[in-house]
């Protein structure tokens, strides 16, 4: 028996053993996601410290989840892959973020408010499709937030080898939409809890016509924003 061990041979209390220690359902999350580096899963679970992320990551690749291998020519760095048992994780995940989104209060889910989670998971899922084909570079304020956590940017060009990179300090290049709006406004329309219409009240968007008008097509959302919230 392992340790913390239900002691019972029911598949739910044995899958339970492995995934229901504290952070292991998040990280599954971000791997699923596509966060293969160490770096950018500690960026998908920005309050977990890098000796738990650690941990985790051995006992998944004890477990048979998760496969690390060695990145070519970068000493010290290794690619964390998903097994085949790890992938049949993601319809576990896509059911918890179902649940969660339909049942947890919003409320409560609005005071975990984190603007470097909700950036990364916005670059994450923007679609570059309704883009200039040139590079286009969109700044995020929320002025009501430290200075050195107020302002990002979204960098979106489709002939870099990254996409959609974020950058938390001003990457040098000529802004093509300014943002501004509270966290919790932010986090609402990314959750599907209200829309950049709905918001607009809120919203102090400049710059660039056209990207102001398709903002609601290229916006990275939740992948549960189009879930119906049942709970208050």
């Amino acid at each position: 028996m392992t340790k913390g061990s239900y002691g019972q041979f029911c598949p739910v209390a044995m899958a339970s053993e492995v995934l229901c220690t504290r952070w292991t359902m998040v990280l599954v999350r971000e791997l699923v996601a596509g966060s293969t580096r160490f770096g950018d899963l500690r960026r998908g679970v920005p309050r977990m410290s890098p000796t738990l992320l650690s941990q985790r990551l051995k006992e998944l690749e004890a477990a048979g989840i998760v496969l690390r291998t060695p990145v070519a020519d970068e000493i010290g760095i290794h690619d964390y892959q998903l097994t085949a048992a790890g992938q049949d994780l993601k319809q576990v995940v896509e059911s918890f973020g179902v649940w969660g989104q339909k049942w947890v209060k919003t409320q409560a889910t609005l005071e975990n408010l984190d603007p470097a989670l909700l950036m990364w998971d916005m670059r994450r899922n923007i679609n570059p499709a309704p883009l200039p084909t040139q590079r286009t570079v969109v700044q995020f304020c929320y002025p009501e937030l430290p200075a050195n956590r107020r302002e990002w940017w979204l960098i979106i060009d489709p002939k870099a080898k990254v996409e959609v990179d974020l950058c938390s300090t001003d990457p040098g290049f000529d802004v093509d939409l300014w943002v501004t709006t509270d966290l919790k406004t932010m986090t609402a329309i990314w959750m599907g809890l209200s829309s950049v219409r709905e918001a607009q009240s809120k919203l102090l968007v400049d710059g660039d016509p056209a990207l102001a008008r398709s903002m609601a097509q290229w916006l990275g959302l939740s992948p549960f924003a189009a879930q119906k919230k049942i709970a208050g």
